[in-house]
């Protein structure tokens, strides 16, 4: 398992990884991006960007990158990294299929991704993938399973993936939406010749938006490796966005909103790697505060009263504008 290089580490740093998914393309619905990035998103400008970051990343002891087909051209940065530093070998890379980039390299694109969990997908993608990544990549997911995704029953598909994972590669998924509990404890029951087919979850979780966190603790007692996006619910968790009552905390440890938001979820003894989605490299060193967030049982019954029904975080997520 390639996880288990994360596992032995012994940097607190190498349990946040680095998701390319605001910079692999000129277009997120992150608040504050028209800030964070320049003004002209070319694709050289945003190559440039994402390099920027994976070298500090790594440098900071990051050693897990995450990207996917629908992040613009996050494979083919990473991949350009990857192939000017052959020398790094000690990083976890995963990647993932089921949404196509079609925004064009567009900011105001009527539409920026399109989803499709069939195993015609999966068969184009994955060798869309293959072709820029090759032997680096170490976990494949099915992007954003929801309940009532193919994905979960699909046995062709779940027998090609299953090939894959004998093949070396590891086999994951990721969710999203309200209804996240109930995908992930549909994809546990997920088998192929009765033994289990994933070996990675991926869901967002944050101080905000907590309703996976049962189904993520029986994932992990699965054997599962727990990844957890959007710890910053998209920007919302940042300073200035940030609520109240978490920038008063902050300012009690001396650290950013950031970084207490982030050391709530590693606190969690279920979670093996905590993305950071930062856009510059101020905002990346600052995430890394995390692991020495030291939070206190008051402090953390004051954040714990942010928690927002799933239904609104999730509507409220939708709502959010592409930058």
């Amino acid at each position: 398992m390639p996880f288990s290089r994360l596992a032995a580490a012994t940097t607190p740093t190498a349990h946040i990884g680095l998701g390319l998914a605001a910079v692999g393309r000129p277009g997120y619905i992150n608040l504050g991006r028209e800030d964070d990035l320049p003004a002209e998103r070319t694709v050289d400008a945003e190559r440039d960007r994402t390099h920027e970051l994976l070298d500090a990343a790594y440098a900071q002891g990051v050693r897990y990158f995450d990207v996917a087909r629908s992040y613009g051209r996050s494979e083919e940065f990473l991949a350009d990294w990857l192939n000017a530093r052959p020398d790094v070998d000690d990083v976890v890379v995963g990647s993932k299929w089921g949404y196509t980039y079609t925004a064009g390299w567009s900011t105001d694109a009527e539409q920026h991704e399109v989803k499709d969990h069939s195993l015609a997908t999966y068969e184009r993608q994955r060798a869309e993938t293959d072709a820029l990544l090759g032997d680096r990549l170490d976990l494949y997911q099915i992007h954003s399973v929801t309940p009532d995704s193919p994905a979960l029953t699909d046995k062709e598909l779940h027998a090609r993936l299953a090939e894959a994972a004998a093949g070396g590669l590891s086999i994951g998924f990721s969710t999203s939406g309200p209804a996240q509990a109930d995908a992930i404890r549909a994809a546990l029951a997920v088998r192929v010749e009765g033994e289990p087919l994933f070996r990675t979850v991926q869901s967002t979780y944050n101080v905000l938006e907590t309703s996976a966190g049962p189904a993520l603790a029986e994932a992990h007692d699965a054997g599962l490796t727990v990844i957890i996006k959007e710890g910053m619910a998209n920007g919302r968790l940042a300073a200035p966005h940030a609520p109240d009552v978490l920038k008063a905390v902050a300012e009690e440890t001396g650290l950013g909103c950031d970084a207490v938001a982030l050391a709530l979820i590693l606190r969690q003894p279920w979670v093996g790697v905590v993305l950071s989605g930062a856009a510059t490299v101020t905002q990346l060193a600052s995430n890394l505060h995390a692991p020495v967030v030291d939070l206190d049982a008051d402090q953390l019954t004051r954040l714990a009263t942010l928690v927002e029904d799933p239904g609104a975080y999730w509507e409220r997520r939708g709502s959010l504008p592409w930058h």
